[in-house]
């Protein structure tokens, strides 16, 4: 195993390319067994998420080709409905969209209940309602899903809660359904209109994404096609948020700005100056920064998976500043390990109070999760002294090449092995 070593306070500048969305990448892959030739997704982040949809592409049958610049073709022809009941599926989240695609597809899936980062309850009672209304038979035995129909019916659907997953699940499934589909109160993330995208490029009828309520009328089959994948919002206001914490004149390129109006707005708040154009970002910070109070919400609200991050450039501002994370109540993880490095902030019920500006000290620290990660290596910049970070395999799940980036923004991070006594230490906390 491997830990990250952060030398703080060095001024970052230069300019930074942000990968594709791994939100969009790891639906559009599943999503692409719903065609009947081949499938091109340009722009594929090199994240380990992907790597695991990419093997359990294979696992079912998929024949997949890549092309040295993150371009990848899915062959999906030879694809069997076989039940993927653990393993891979385990290890991130989003396997749960093959449920929907292999419903959509083959009329039935038996899928593992999904893995991931925990970061407290995170039901999946909105994707079966959605299936159970297209038609689906849902059984729930011993830690997997099996889903069974006949024949799968449009319907309308309300979901109970604006959620992403379930959005993207019920799309998948009802493409092919017979008939027309309604979504009711759908999530409206950039992300589902990649999907959608997508899926139309393949032959789907689909109109409203993007709103609250998306129309599908299903048709007989879907055929490959060619698609460039977004940009990553998350590691956008990531780098964003790095930059204004220890950088001076960074460019965050390849862009969608308005994908980000919440977050920015709030780092202009803070006196953060940015300057926008259409596929970049502009970013000057100032030594002093003023608080503010941020409240997750559902798009185009705060996002969630940024929370973390901005908590440590908030360690940095003058005054009181209040988080308070909506979506995901444990996530607050980070906290301890903030603390370790002298943060002040105490939590109460599900919001983070933070009192600055506090002078970040190195230390030994842990992530729990992945945009935990991108906090602690936040953090670790802005320190003084040395900061060693373990559990770095979170942070690959959706950052590609993240010390690499830093170092050629001037920071002074690398890789190391963790010693024998170190993955003991390790264990023994565990």
């Amino acid at each position: 195993m491997e830990k990250i070593i952060v030398e703080g306070g060095r001024v970052l500048q230069g300019t930074v390319r942000v990968n594709g969305a791994k939100n969009s990448a790891v639906a559009l892959l599943p999503a692409s067994i719903l065609a009947d030739s081949t499938v091109t997704i340009d722009g594929l982040p090199n994240i380990s998420d992907v790597e695991t949809l990419n093997m359990i592409l294979e696992d079912i049958g998929a024949k997949i080709t890549k092309d040295s610049n993150q371009k990848l073709h899915i062959d999906p022809s030879a694809i069997v409905s076989i039940p993927l009941p653990n393993g891979k599926v385990k290890k991130l989240r989003a396997s749960y969209y093959f449920m929907g695609a292999m419903l959509g597809k083959f009329k039935r899936a038996a899928i593992g209940l999904p893995g991931g980062c925990y970061l407290g309850p995170r039901p999946i009672d909105q994707h079966i309602k959605g299936f159970e209304a297209l038609g689906a038979k849902v059984k729930n035995e011993k830690g997997a899903i099996y889903l069974q129909a006949e024949e799968l019916t449009g319907a309308r659907i309300y979901l109970d809660v604006v959620s992403v997953g379930a959005t993207i699940n019920i799309m998948l499934a009802a493409v092919l359904a017979n008939g027309k589909t309604t979504i009711e109160n759908a999530a409206k993330e950039p992300e589902i209109i990649d999907v959608a995208t997508l899926l139309t490029n393949m032959g789907a009828k689909i109109k409203g994404v993007g709103t609250d309520i998306i129309r599908i009328e299903g048709v007989e089959k879907l055929h490959g096609c060619n698609h460039t994948i977004i940009p990553d919002r998350i590691e956008a206001g990531t780098y964003t948020i790095l930059a204004a914490a220890q950088g001076k004149e960074v460019v965050i390129d390849n862009v969608i700005p308005e994908h980000l109006e919440s977050l920015l707005a709030k780092l202009r708040e803070m006196g953060v100056s940015i300057e926008q154009s259409d596929e970049q970002l502009l970013v000057t910070t100032k030594p002093s920064l003023a608080s503010v109070d941020i409240k997750t919400l559902v798009y185009p609200g705060f996002p969630t998976d940024l929370q973390q991050p901005f908590t440590s450039l908030l360690t940095k501002a003058e005054g009181t500043s209040i988080v308070t994370d909506t979506i995901y109540s444990a996530r607050l993880k980070h906290i301890d390990e903030l603390r370790r490095m002298n943060a002040k902030i105490k939590v109460e019920g599900g919001s983070a109070i933070i009192t600055g500006p506090s002078t970040l000290e190195g230390a030994r620290v842990k992530v729990s999760d992945l945009r935990a990660g991108a906090a602690l290596v936040i953090a670790g910049l802005m320190a003084n002294g040395i900061t060693e970070i373990t559990g770095i395999e979170h942070i690959e799940r959706g950052y590609e090449n993240m010390i690499e980036k830093l170092v050629n923004l001037g920071a002074s991070i690398r890789r190391e092995q963790m010693s024998e006594a170190e993955l003991e230490q390790l264990k023994s906390i565990k």
